[in-house]
């Protein structure tokens, strides 16, 4: 046994622990969600999964691209310990303590903007939506809200009442929160519109401008407009400057507010601190969560001095901004603005010019696109017709489990490349040539 080789296979996927445990899980735990492959997780390291038996992963999927800073990064397991023995929960609702005000400083004046902004705490992305709705109601008195076809928000019923990347996620559930329209995103590979990339001026925008703002949402009642500048879910779609471009024409024309989910996208994940900045797109509220403490629970909701005031009493987290997790956080920011936001750009880049010669080679590849290191490889029947390969999605994520390499899907049939933002070029060639063969095999 090689104790350093990366993946590392010796037992039939899952083992018998593994097996084991899935048993007990299938008696116990909720059962909402079908998985791609069973990986039963027993430690990480760095970009290294272990299972219960034994078997070493590479890991591209970094829990949803959550661990930002790898797996148990030992500056953040310090962070984490050092508060956990100093205080673990105080609620910052009646009370105060540091670590809390500490994150704020660092993190208001990185948002995008000149204004100077304040910061709101709490548990999760679903959680920050959320709060931003509400923000964006009790501020502007209005009531309707616009959200895009393809975004994907959470799944607590007003982040779900957004949400509109696959059915699923909503079926059984209605009715949803009232007022929410959607409208087309810039997902220029299968244009929504039918418009050739190279010459379109963002005729995607014509349904909300032409269509709802003349039927149901009269612009003058819309509160807010939210977007994903890189849409997570409905597979990674990368827009064309011009529609966020357009979009804050739109919104600033009419007085209404852009909300930005920065959820999956931020944290330097696309080898800038926030996607936003690509664009030169300036958000009124910024919503951050999952890599914001490399797996510590916690979300961030980010607006201007003048437009972040509540009613006292009128909104609030039990958990949002505990002490551990803004500790997470602030270690996090550290290795984030110490080199890995650099990395990310830099690895990245290197890793999708890999990503497009296995293009080059396998015609089920029909698209390779992202930024950083939030890659989509969207894999096709037929490249002209672009049809989505969904069949073809589950066997290579399938396969790709049992050579070593951790990978999940997004939209209809992408692969989501998304590793810790700590990945080397060794690192990403180990997963490209594994990718190949899997493709090659399939």
């Amino acid at each position: 046994m090689n104790e350093s080789q990366v993946p590392w296979i010796h037992t039939p996927l899952p083992g018998p622990k593994a097996q084991a445990l899935l048993e007990r899980e299938k008696t116990w735990v909720s059962q909402n969600y079908v998985k791609d492959y069973q990986l039963v997780a027993d430690k990480a390291e760095g970009m290294v999964v272990t299972d219960m038996d034994g078997n070493r992963f590479l890991d591209f999927a970094a829990g949803i691209a959550v661990c930002a800073t790898g797996h148990c990064h030992p500056k953040v397991v310090e962070a984490i310990q050092s508060q956990a023995e100093r205080l673990i929960h105080f609620c910052n609702i009646p009370f105060y303590y540091p670590k809390l005000v500490e994150l704020a400083e660092r993190l208001a004046p990185l948002a995008p903007g000149d204004s100077k902004k304040r910061v709101y705490f709490g548990n999760s992305g679903a959680e920050g939506i959320e709060s931003a709705l509400k923000l964006a109601r009790l501020r502007t008195g209005r009531q309707k809200i616009v959200a895009c076809f393809g975004g994907f928000h959470g799944r607590t019923v007003g982040a779900l009442s957004l949400t509109a990347s696959k059915s699923a996620q909503r079926m059984g559930y209605a009715p949803f929160l009232p007022e929410v329209h959607h409208t087309h995103f810039a997902t220029c590979y299968r244009c929504p519109v039918g418009c050739d990339p190279e010459s379109c001026e963002v005729e995607c925008l014509e349904l909300l401008e032409k269509t709802l703002f003349n039927t149901i949402a009269p612009p003058e009642e819309i509160a807010a407009i939210v977007v994903e500048p890189i849409q997570g879910e409905g597979g990674y779609a990368v827009p064309k400057r011009e529609f966020l471009d357009r979009l804050t024409e739109i919104a600033r024309e009419h007085g209404i507010l852009l909300i930005a989910d920065e959820i999956q996208s931020g944290f330097g994940r696309t080898g800038k601190m926030f996607a936003s900045e690509h664009f030169g797109f300036e958000p009124d509220i910024l919503v951050l969560a999952k890599g914001i403490a490399s797996g510590m629970p916690i979300s961030a909701v980010v607006a201007s001095d003048e437009l972040m005031q509540w009613r006292s009493g009128g909104h609030g987290s039990t958990f949002g901004g505990n002490p551990v997790s803004c500790a997470a956080a602030l270690a996090t920011l550290d290795l984030l603005e110490g080199g890995l936001v650099e990395n990310a750009a830099r690895v990245g880049d290197y890793l999708k010019g890999k990503l497009k010669e296995l293009a080059e080679k396998h015609e089920c590849i029909g698209q390779v696109r992202g930024l950083g290191l939030m890659i989509a490889v969207d894999l096709v029947k037929d490249r002209k017709t672009r049809e989505p390969a969904v069949e073809l999605r589950k066997k290579v994520l399938r396969a790709a489990f049992e050579k070593g390499l951790v990978l999940l899907g997004c939209g209809a049939s992408c692969l989501r490349v998304a590793p810790p933002l700590i990945i080397t070029e060794q690192d990403a060639d180990i997963g490209v040539a594994i990718l190949d063969g899997v493709l090659t095999d399939a």
